[in-house]
């Protein structure tokens, strides 16, 4: 059996390494191991902030949403409670988009809360 020789897949996995290195300083955008090493890392950052991101803005919509229920006499939890109970599907990030641009919108949307 013939002998493989890595040459090509090798050239081919580093040009993609260093290609993702591109504005890193110094050694970290030329040499394949330490680019390689910065750009695992900025992977896994990447991956684990993609996640973390979604949970702070469910945190700051909450928040909006609590801030502009007790505006209407009511707290977040009732607030939601409520709108299970009447049936209302609105997702948090809309519910806040309506507290801030829509208050009018809003307490209208507590009113129904209120009475479910």
């Amino acid at each position: 059996m013939a002998r493989v020789k890595v040459g090509v897949t090798a050239h081919r996995r580093h040009k993609k390494i260093l290609k993702m290195a591109k504005g890193y300083r110094g050694a970290r955008h030329a040499q394949f191991k330490k680019a390689n090493e910065l750009v695992m890392k900025a992977l896994y950052y990447a991956r684990r902030d993609r996640r973390a991101k979604k949970r702070e803005f469910r945190k700051l919509w909450i928040i909006r949403i609590n801030a502009a229920a007790r505006m209407n006499g009511l707290t977040y939890s009732r607030l939601i409670a409520g709108l299970t109970k009447a049936g209302v599907e609105v997702n948090r990030k809309m519910l806040s988009e309506m507290a801030i641009h829509d208050p009018q919108g809003f307490t209208k949307v507590c009113e129904v809360a209120k009475n479910a």
